[in-house]
């Protein structure tokens, strides 16, 4: 019998049997996704090394989706990254369940990194010194991902009941149907950021 014309396996077919999985269940497996994929565990150590490739195939498609503004330095740096950010949500806000499983492997995706450098480049040109740098980075992460994890919350994400104080519930009362209240809550969660951000750049 002659080979398939279509190979049966690829890495793409993998990421992607692999991203249905996390979507579904929050995890894969090994044995998981081959029975998903219809194969032997050991055919797909024919495309990849193992979980941790897998899990960067993963990075690698929902970073994928991050859509990046032109490099223009004339722009208002807090547009850029203001920009980069609400894209960055958008693409996790897709894969809420993926977020867990990828803060437990350093980051190695070509995607990435590109997002990365971008946003890096950006903020050398605002002023901000290498050290301030990485904080900046890893404050946006924390404050992306909580964001899009806070999307896939319930609709009425806190409990009515006794326990709740009567400020927290007229608090309460003021928020909007999802995902309005989530992306409020973002947009002024970014400001915010950014306004501290840019007096933090001048002094």
């Amino acid at each position: 019998m002659g080979r398939p014309p279509v190979p049966l396996l690829s890495t793409e077919l993998i990421a992607s049997a692999a991203m249905d999985l996390v979507n579904t269940t929050g995890g894969f497996t090994i044995p998981e996704l081959a029975r998903r994929l219809k194969v032997s565990p050991s055919s797909l150590y024919n495309h990849v090394s193992g979980r941790e490739q897998i899990v960067e195939l993963l990075r690698e498609l929902a970073m994928s989706e991050v859509v990046l503004p032109p490099d223009d330095p004339d722009r208002p740096w807090t547009e850029t990254v203001s920009e980069i950010m609400r894209s960055y949500r958008r693409s996790y806000a897709r894969y809420p369940r993926l977020i867990p499983l990828l803060t437990t492997h350093a980051v190695n995706s070509s995607q990435a990194f590109t997002m990365y450098n971008a946003l890096a480049r950006t903020l050398k040109r605002a002023g901000f010194g290498d050290g301030n740098i990485l904080r900046v980075i890893t404050l946006m992460d924390c404050f992306v991902l909580g964001s899009a994890l806070d999307l896939a919350a319930p609709v009425e994400p806190w409990e009515s009941g006794t326990e709740v104080g009567p400020e927290l519930a007229a608090a309460l009362a003021t928020g909007g149907p999802k995902p309005a209240r989530a992306d409020d809550a973002f947009e002024f969660g970014l400001a915010v950021l950014l306004r501290g951000l840019a007096d933090l750049a001048t002094s």
